[in-house]
């Protein structure tokens, strides 16, 4: 039985759906020496995209929507999907000036993790690839373009966001505050940057026009496919479940006064006009975790304790703990572990995995008040004490971790979202498809 192999992609889903789709800029040039009927359709800065990649990137999201009829037109589908390929040529551009690079033994590994998660070698994904007319070099090429555009992202999101404790202290202080996550969904008309009245009114009345649509019955999703210029339309326009604050500011407030199922009105943003629908929502409850209370004993691996001497002290220790002397008098006597011995090998409170996996498996193992089998970590032998533990009510730890991940999840998509349009109306396009206009 062969397996389908998916494509890793989350960022650009919809329109890498296809490896195939994204050829590196020598096999374009293959390409369009090979076929003369081939043409340019983009100039994109230095680089160019062809009607060849175009036409199998469309044929691509047409076969993923087979027998749905909710489809755009096809010269709407292709000018959708000819923005998504000049974005994806800028932000591989940018990429590259900013020195990122993706290495073939980063590849190499990524290959490595795709195949095993399917529960198949290299050379079967190679196969599968070869039975969908892909190379596995086509396909190496695609996910490092991909790397390439992450990476971006996350560079410039971390030069450009920061979070500090009073905006943390604001959030929560907010009356608007929402507990609880929701499900959203999203349309967009753009508006260009510099946009005269004209354009301004034709994308207010288009957007009104897709919400009386959607009111008279056409779904969501389906609207979102047709007619949204995001670039999660072709997947219905559908977000990922988040915090009521976790969404962008321009949507929170609307959407904590929305009913589930509910359509809002028009809102207009930097990137155009928005419509966003309440697709769920959950409520979060309180939080809570278990601590612990331990003690421990550490005695070193080094260059001048080797393996077998290190566990000959640890096991001495074990032996005079369970001959009566104090926990807490022996760590002082044993322990190499700087932090703790002078308070007796006193953890304090903690969370089971906080001091990495081998004593979070020991402590999880043990009862109140049993003493662990000596056991190695990469530091060393070890010896623990489960003291106590208790149920920790932290969901004002929570809240406040939320918080913060919340502010700077709505601020790295608010600078990316700038970055792009930014990059965008910088940049030199030129669209040369029939059903497109102009140059950008």
């Amino acid at each position: 039985m062969t397996r389908a192999f998916p494509h890793p992609t989350r960022l650009l889903a919809a329109l890498l759906l296809s490896l195939a789709a994204l050829l590196p800029a020598a096999a374009r040039a293959q390409a369009l020496a090979a076929d003369p009927i081939d043409r340019i359709i983009a100039v994109v800065e230095d680089d160019v995209i062809l009607k060849s990649e175009l036409d199998q990137a469309v044929r691509n999201i047409v076969a993923q929507f087979q027998g749905r009829t909710d489809l755009p037109p096809r010269d709407v589908l292709e000018r959708q999907v000819l923005d998504r390929l000049v974005l994806l040529q800028l932000q591989l551009q940018a990429a590259r000036r900013s020195g990122i690079r993706v290495t073939d033994a980063e590849l190499d590994q990524v290959i490595l993790r795709i195949a095993q998660q399917n529960g198949a070698t290299v050379d079967q994904l190679r196969q599968q690839l070869e039975s969908q007319g892909l190379s596995l070099a086509e396909y190496r090429d695609s996910l490092r373009d991909e790397l390439l555009a992450q990476r971006l992202r996350q560079r410039v999101v971390q030069s450009r966001v920061a979070v500090s404790d009073t905006e943390i202290d604001i959030l929560l202080a907010s009356e608007s505050l929402q507990r609880g996550q929701v499900q959203v969904g999203h349309i967009l008309v753009a508006v260009p940057d510099g946009a005269t009245p004209e354009q301004v009114q034709l994308a207010q009345d288009k957007v009104e026009g897709i919400r009386k649509v959607i009111g008279e019955g056409m779904d969501f999703s389906a609207a979102a496919i047709r007619y949204s210029d995001a670039p999660n339309a072709l997947e219905g326009g559908i977000l990922e479940w988040r915090g009521f604050d976790e969404v962008p500011r321009l949507f929170a407030e609307t959407l904590q006064v929305m009913q589930v199922g509910e359509v809002s009105q028009p809102l207009r943003g930097p990137g155009g006009f928005h419509l966003v629908k309440l697709v769920d929502k959950r409520d979060g409850g309180q939080q809570t975790a278990t601590e612990y209370k331990g003690r421990a004993i550490l005695v070193r691996v080094n260059e001048l304790v080797g393996d077998e001497e290190a566990r000959r002290r640890i096991d001495a220790a074990r032996e005079r703990i369970l001959a009566g002397e104090d926990f807490a008098d022996v760590a002082r006597d044993v322990s190499e572990d700087t932090l703790t011995r002078d308070r007796g090998g006193d953890l304090g409170w903690f969370k089971a995995m906080v001091y990495g996996t081998a004593v979070g498996e020991q402590v999880l193992a043990l009862g109140d008040g049993e003493l662990s089998q000596p056991f190695r970590s990469e530091a060393g032998w070890h010896l623990l004490l489960r003291e106590a533990s208790r149920e920790q009510d932290i969901t004002e730890e929570v809240l406040r971790n939320n918080a913060r991940e919340m502010i700077a999840r709505r601020k790295s998509e608010e600078e990316w979202e700038r970055f792009l349009r930014e990059t965008r109306a910088e940049a030199y396009v030129d669209i040369r498809l029939s059903s497109s206009a102009g140059a950008g």
